[in-house]
């Protein structure tokens, strides 16, 4: 299933839209889980030009990769 998010925005106000999407699949679609999910987005500088993603050594970070949320101790050991 795709979900396309149009226009420019905060990233608060997209994390808001992605938030409302998801709850909408689960309420009108009856859908409780997901393998993987794939999120793309196009950074910008607030004026519509594109920017770049760096990290602390200034070399473009094009992908994060997360294993799920963080899972407390007391989750994991069942507690």
């Amino acid at each position: 299933m795709k979900i396309r998010i149009k226009g420019e925005m905060t990233l608060y106000e997209l994390r808001q839209c992605i938030f409302e999407q998801l709850l909408e699949v689960e309420e009108q679609f009856a859908i409780r889980y997901s393998r993987d999910a794939t999120i793309y987005i196009n950074p910008t500088n607030g004026f519509g030009d594109q920017v770049s993603c760096r990290n602390a050594r200034g070399d473009v970070v094009s992908t994060l990769v997360s294993e799920g949320p963080y899972r407390s101790a007391a989750d994991q050991y069942g507690l």
